[in-house]
């Protein structure tokens, strides 16, 4: 490889190191600047004086340097150098104390004409030479010269390397214009191949066009045409589509007209045998009930089936309600009587409130469901641990507490035990023994729930 152009031989940038006598002027001495020495000069400074530190007495070791003294001994000089310097510079009590301790310790280190220049400036700065500047200049200037001489031969050597990258481009440039060659030879044979192919398709085109033009008169005057007949059968499509929709549309109208009023009659035929058999429950127990308090004895004749022993008959028993449409129902027969289990309603509803606010919102909403259909409405809840009572419920509605030691489940099956025979009771109760036991005494068990929906649509 041929060196570049632009390279140029190494030269002697200056001389190694140089000695002190050597370089020594014939000048007035100068102060050190310790604020400009060199930093290999600077770190001799701070080792040394990082090592005396160490091993001062406490009384000896300057108040700013007592934080450094505490460093590892591997970290004293290095963390603490900018502060040994400062005080070097600044305090001769603490310069003599180190001097001393290297005189006494480290002998060797305190030689001004050593051979390595900044051992030898360290050591006539410390020991207060006449010509410790000029071996500061000394060692500032070989400072400056290895830098120089590295920088040259680092500049050298990447000039190198440049040349040799120059050198790899230009031979990977050669070899790509030779396969660029190689490709376009090759690209030029290969199109004149498509040419001729081309022309080829260029001929199978244009009778294609021809052949594509004729079919398409011919096709034209076929499509208008069947466009007609399409036309002609869509229009007959759509009026039979029409007519179909309007057929089916009363057909489902007249089904579901037929459902309603099939629905309809249903319901009023149930509504009408619930309200006849209620009638006809209440005229019975109101019968009896006369007939108990006029003590008048039964005027039909007694039967044998009356006089078996070891059996006794039932009352008839309520039926159980178990949606707000039952419900509806037997709050429209005259004079019900809706008993309400007050807590046992308001837990299953809404059991976040508090127990008076519970009470507040059951006795509103009865209170509105009473207005409405004209039933009397009783509330009972338990007295144990109520504070406050309502000073007035809303007209139709009774509300009870329980006295003392009395449960409210208790005051309902008196509530039901106090009705004559046939008249109509809703108790409104989850509690399985008191909805069973109000049954059995005529009255409609409906669950909480139940009345919950029925509240809700009031």
């Amino acid at each position: 490889m041929q060196p570049s152009a632009h390279a140029q031989p190494p030269e002697d940038i200056g001389p190694g190191p140089v000695s002190a006598a050597a370089s020594a002027e014939p000048e007035a001495a100068k102060p050190v600047n310790w604020r400009e020495l060199p930093e290999p000069l600077r770190a001799r400074l701070a080792e040394l004086a990082a090592a005396a530190l160490g091993k001062m007495p406490t009384a000896d070791v300057p108040q700013q340097l007592r934080p450094v003294a505490r460093f590892a001994p591997a970290k004293r000089a290095k963390l603490g150098g900018p502060a040994l310097l400062a005080m070097l510079q600044e305090s001769p009590r603490f310069r003599t104390a180190v001097l001393e301790w290297l005189r006494e310790h480290r002998p060797d280190v305190l030689d001004p004409n050593a051979e390595d220049s900044v051992a030898a400036a360290a050591a006539a700065m410390l020991l207060g030479e006449a010509d410790a500047s000029t071996r500061v200049r000394l060692v500032a200037k070989n400072a400056e010269e290895t830098t120089l001489r590295a920088e040259r031969d680092a500049a050298l050597a990447r000039n190198q390397r440049l040349e040799a990258e120059i050198e790899r481009l230009r031979e990977q440039l050669a070899d790509a214009q030779g396969a660029a060659d190689r490709a376009r030879g090759e690209r030029e044979a290969e199109l004149e191949k498509l040419r001729g192919r081309l022309r080829e398709q260029g001929v199978l085109l244009r009778q294609a066009k021809d052949a594509a033009e004729q079919a398409r008169q011919e096709a034209e005057s076929g499509g208008n045409r069947r466009d007609a007949e399409v036309a002609a059968l869509t229009a007959q499509l759509e009026r039979e589509r029409q007519r179909t929709a309007t057929e089916r549309a009363r057909a489902e109208r007249a089904v579901a007209d037929a459902e309603i009023a099939r629905q309809s009659a249903k319901e009023a035929r149930e509504a009408d045998e619930v309200r006849l058999a209620l009638l006809v429950d209440t005229i019975e127990g109101a019968t009896r009930g006369l007939r108990r308090e006029l003590s008048l004895g039964d005027s039909g004749r007694s039967r044998p089936a009356d006089s078996v022993r070891g059996a006794s008959a039932v009352a008839g028993a309520g039926g159980r309600v178990q949606d707000p449409v039952a419900l509806d129902r037997l709050l429209a027969l005259p004079a019900v009587h809706l008993i309400v289990d007050g807590y046992n309603v308001t837990k299953t509803g809404y059991p976040e409130l508090a127990l008076a606010d519970q009470r507040d919102r059951l006795i509103q909403q009865l209170g509105a469901l009473a207005s409405r259909t004209g039933a009397e409405v009783t509330v009972v809840f338990d007295g144990a641990g109520v504070l406050s009572v309502p000073v007035a419920a809303p007209r139709g509605v009774r509300v009870l507490f329980s006295d003392p030691g009395v449960l409210a489940d208790d005051v309902i099956r008196s509530l039901v035990a106090a009705e004559p025979d046939g008249r109509p009771l809703v108790v409104a109760t989850t509690d399985r023994a008191v909805a069973e036991s109000t049954r059995r005494h005529g009255a409609h068990p409906v669950p909480s729930a139940v009345l919950l929906r029925r509240l809700g649509r009031v």
